[in-house]
């Protein structure tokens, strides 16, 4: 038994993340999309945590902030998994993951959203790479997500 098990990502599993996100990255605002449609579809609630749907008549598919917003969640996200074993921790800067830990704080972001949240990029990616896909990936990719949340959740407090 290595000592890489007791930090719960091992070199295989970030082999995987590493091998999958080249080929997703190219795709990131479609997939990034596809990732918060997947978590309306499941939790319709879910859009009432971001203001910026609040009074929009515009599609989902089609809200520019939206689409902003679900790129960079999903590039944070794998870009903080792919750097997962290099840095031992989730590398997001230090104000970023304050502020995100805030943000969540403040919408009233709980752990089933987080649930919701992980199931749905477990599907996206499932989709985004279907000839990669294994129970090996899916742990992989499940590992690096609950590390991030994990981080997110040690921030989530009222901003000082």
């Amino acid at each position: 038994m290595g000592t890489l098990e007791t930090k719960g990502f091992t070199e295989e599993q970030e082999a995987l993340v590493v091998k999958s996100w080249a080929v997703m990255k190219k795709n990131s605002a479609e997939l990034g999309l596809k990732l918060f449609l997947k978590i309306f579809e499941i939790a319709p609630s879910a859009q009432k945590l971001f203001s910026f749907l609040k009074d929009s008549k515009v599609p989902l598919e089609q809200n520019t902030k939206l689409k902003s917003h679900a790129m960079s969640v999903f590039l944070m996200t794998c870009e903080s998994a792919v750097q997962l074993r290099k840095a031992g921790k989730v590398t997001v800067r230090e104000s970023s993951l304050k502020k995100l830990g805030a943000s969540h704080f403040k919408n009233g972001v709980v752990d089933e959203h987080f649930e919701v949240t992980k199931f749905a990029l477990l599907e996206t990616i499932k989709e985004a790479v279907p000839e990669m896909w294994s129970p090996e990936m899916k742990n992989a990719w499940g590992e690096a997500y609950d590390q991030l949340v994990n981080a997110i959740k040690s921030e989530m407090k009222p901003s000082s």
